[in-house]
């Protein structure tokens, strides 16, 4: 069987009319390309074509170049030899600036955050007076003009300003931390004259603005919310932003931070916005929390006020103190002073008068007499001290304030009565001889802190005078025990106190309680320095010695009660060295005490120099303050009252027993 072929493949293509047979018609055969023509040969008589020469186009060229950088060497030698003068000013007034940029100064509260001292928003006003000049301005006495425009806005002197724009130089402040509402009032007056000179410009006129360079630098202005609060410890700012006085001035850098500065190109007295600037941010400076109490201390500041106006006298402190801590609560002083306002402020009271004046204390220093009668031995509570009405020691007939008959007292009844005599009679019980008497007691009174400063490290403090006992007078070593022939301040009179009411231990008084630096991280200050003075056993005996002086009928200090809390205290009234003439010209009256006496928490000291109407007595005057501070401080700190009765020692017994 032959073998089947396979069927062809129809390759589909276009159709093709059928032939007359009727069947399918053939394969179209394929299409042939035409052959390609042959070129035809040149002909002999055809153009060839020919390049131009190039000579003349490299003529044209080097002659373009040749006269542009004729042109080019024309205008450099105008620029840098005919009219070099002229560009060299244009150049002067546009150039780049640098200035400084103020730190913010930091915050000073009190231990609860208020504010005692803060920066605001103020400016700088400055000029430049190149731009006063007559080819500037346009105008010959540009400087007198803008100077009495200014004048009455910043109140300043038109002379003063018209030297400062006739300057030499670019740069000159003619006002510093000014408000922002100086400020827009010189900015509207610019705008008015800039308005006025566009107008005239364009009317064909010269278009003159005499303020056109003036201008301000953005700072802060030292601002105290409280007025006279606190100033003494405050102090205050100069016209340079600097610390001066008190605790502006001793933590200033602190305080200060670390300035910035900004360099800007400026052009015709305004800066260039699309320039390159350069600036160093200003560092701010920390915030410092003080240990004071904005509330007791306005209350310690209205209370000595009010008695020093009333009294005539020529000033008066208050210092409360946290007498477990050393915290200084409140340090009022006055007369006092307002910070805002330096012009109005008397010269004599702007430092701190409780840490800068030195006076003999008086009858107040007695505690510490009375402290180391105790502590040694010499004498109880209970220990007889007959009193006669004169003493004879040395070269001295010495006296009690009152002409009385012989007194039987207690140890007690001495410090409650405030004898001297009896002082003098006691201390002398401290050694074999007066000269041992007078070491040991020396002793004591150093420990006590007398004749060393504080420890505040505050500016112009007063260490107070205590001689070496080798080198005290004949009438010294009799007067030292009850209060004269040495001095202290103000902060070393409470600390005495302080000292007992803490148990014995004297803790260094603290204005400071920690620095909240740039990065809000809070840094407590350094731990005060503590030192045994006395066993707390001889600390409590004085506290109930201290009650008698109070709580006693026959006390000196009836006028300090107060209602609920036991009292314990101590009067004090000296004779008063005069600063001025020197020898003793009037009184230093003084109250000293801590509440609650069987609790101590709080310390006050109040002292009142030369009252001249009115009593002069430390207990009649200065009594009234204590019991009006301490009341309100113990109230203020929720101090609870007193829960036991007070123990009653003896003042004076019976010679016929």
């Amino acid at each position: 069987m032959p073998p089947k072929e396979t069927p062809r493949r129809r390759v589909p293509g276009p159709a093709r009319p059928r032939g007359a047979g009727g069947g399918q018609g053939r394969p179209r055969p394929a299409t042939r390309r035409p052959a390609p023509r042959s070129r035809a040969p040149h002909s002999p008589s055809a153009r060839r074509l020919r390049l131009g020469s190039p000579r003349p186009r490299l003529r044209l060229v080097s002659l373009t170049l040749t006269l542009v950088m004729l042109v080019f060497v024309v205008r450099l030698l105008q620029i840098q030899a005919v009219d070099a003068d002229a560009y060299a000013a244009k150049a002067e007034v546009n150039r780049y600036f640098k200035h400084t940029v103020a730190a913010e100064r930091g915050q000073i509260t009190d231990r609860r955050g208020v504010a005692l001292a803060t920066s605001v928003d103020a400016y700088d006003i400055t000029a430049d007076p190149s731009m006063f000049t007559p080819e500037f301005s346009k105008v010959s006495d540009a400087p007198r003009q803008a100077a009495e425009l200014l004048a009455p806005i910043l109140g300043a002197d038109t002379a003063e300003l018209t030297a400062k724009l006739t300057g030499k130089g670019r740069y000159v402040v003619l006002a510093r931390r000014q408000t922002p509402q100086v400020w827009n009032q010189i900015r509207d007056l610019k705008s008015v004259f800039a308005q006025k000179a566009a107008k005239d410009k364009a009317a064909g006129g010269l278009g003159t603005n005499v303020l056109v360079g003036v201008f301000q630098e953005k700072t802060t202005k030292r601002v105290y919310p409280n007025g006279g609060l606190a100033a003494g410890i405050l102090g205050y700012v100069n016209a340079e932003g600097k610390g001066s006085g008190g605790l502006e001035a001793q933590l200033n850098k602190e305080l200060a931070g670390e300035d910035g500065t900004i360099s800007y190109a400026q052009s015709g007295g305004r800066r260039v916005p699309t320039a390159n600037s350069e600036e160093v941010p200003a560092v701010p400076g920390s915030d410092i929390e003080l240990t004071i109490d904005r509330d007791i201390q306005w209350a310690a500041q209205q209370a000595i006020t009010a008695q020093v106006k009333q009294s005539r006298a020529d000033r008066g402190y208050v210092i409360v103190q946290n007498a477990r801590t050393g915290e200084v609560l409140a340090m009022a002083n006055a007369p006092g002073f307002d910070p805002n306002d330096l012009s109005k402020a008397d010269p004599a009271s702007l430092g701190n008068a409780a840490l800068q004046d030195a006076y003999e204390p008086g009858s107040t220093s007695k505690v510490m007499s009375m402290a180391a009668v105790l502590e040694e031995g010499a004498a109880a509570p209970g220990t007889h001290v007959t009193v006669p009405n004169r003493l004879h020691r040395g070269d001295r007939l010495f006296k009690d304030d009152i002409d009385h008959p012989t007194w039987y007292l207690t140890l007690n009844g001495v410090l409650a009565k405030s004898s001297n005599i009896g002082t003098i009679l006691a201390t002398g019980e401290l050694g074999k001889t007066q000269a041992e008497a007078n070491q040991v007691l020396y002793s004591y009174l150093r420990k006590f802190g007398l004749g060393s400063p504080t420890g505040l490290g505050y500016p112009g403090e007063t260490p107070g005078i205590l001689a070496k006992p080798g080198d005290w007078s004949t009438s010294q070593q009799y007067t030292i025990p009850f209060g004269q022939g040495l001095s202290v301040n103000a902060m070393q009179a409470a600390s005495i106190y302080s000292t007992i009411a803490n148990g014995g231990v004297r803790i260094a008084p603290t204005l400071v309680r920690g620095a909240k630096g740039p990065d809000g991280r809070f840094e407590p200050a350094p731990a005060p320095k503590k030192t045994r003075v006395v066993s707390e056993k001889t600390a409590k005996t004085l506290a109930t010695m201290l009650e008698s002086v109070v709580g006693d009928e026959e006390g000196t200090g009836t006028k300090a009660r107060i209602p609920g809390y036991r009292v314990a205290g101590k009067t004090g009234t000296a004779n008063r060295v005069d600063p001025v003439r020197g020898g003793y010209r009037g009184y230093t009256a003084s109250f000293a005490g801590f509440a609650p006496a069987d609790d101590p928490q709080i310390t006050v000291y109040c002292a009142i120099q030369n009252p001249t109407k009115g009593s002069y007595f430390g207990g009649q005057i200065c009594g009234p303050i204590y019991k009006q501070v301490m009341e309100f401080a113990l109230k203020t700190l929720q101090t609870p009252p007193s829960g036991r009765a007070p123990a009653r020692l003896p003042v004076s017994f019976d010679p016929g027993e």
